[in-house]
């Protein structure tokens, strides 16, 4: 199963750069790193990267994940949360995630 999880330009950078990531500020803070699935991730982009620019969606491969725990969050709906640093083996693919006037522009997902 392929779920996403969405970064900065910069963290992704610096991710591509060290092989792997402990995630972004609120990751670091809740010590897990947060996804969403393919139904969760727009509302995921809207809560918390409303008008943000320069983003990218990356897609990572459960199976591929030893720590990865499905826990109750917004609204009651079960979310995917990796107990492990994120790497680069995780992931799919990455694409831009551009924005347009009524918000983030998604590509096609599986």
């Amino acid at each position: 199963m392929q779920i996403y999880k969405i970064l900065r330009s910069d963290e992704w950078v610096a991710m591509q750069a060290a092989n792997e990531t402990a995630g972004a500020p609120i990751d670091l803070t809740d010590g897990f790193v947060h996804f969403s699935t393919a139904e969760q991730v727009m509302e995921t982009a809207a809560k918390h990267f409303a008008g943000a620019v320069d983003l990218w969606l990356i897609a990572a491969d459960t199976n591929r994940m030893a720590t990865l725990k499905w826990e109750i969050s917004r609204g009651g709906a079960k979310f995917p949360h990796l107990y492990e640093t994120f790497k680069m083996d995780h992931v799919v693919w990455a694409k831009h995630l551009p924005i347009g006037k009524d918000g983030h522009i998604f590509p096609s997902m599986p």
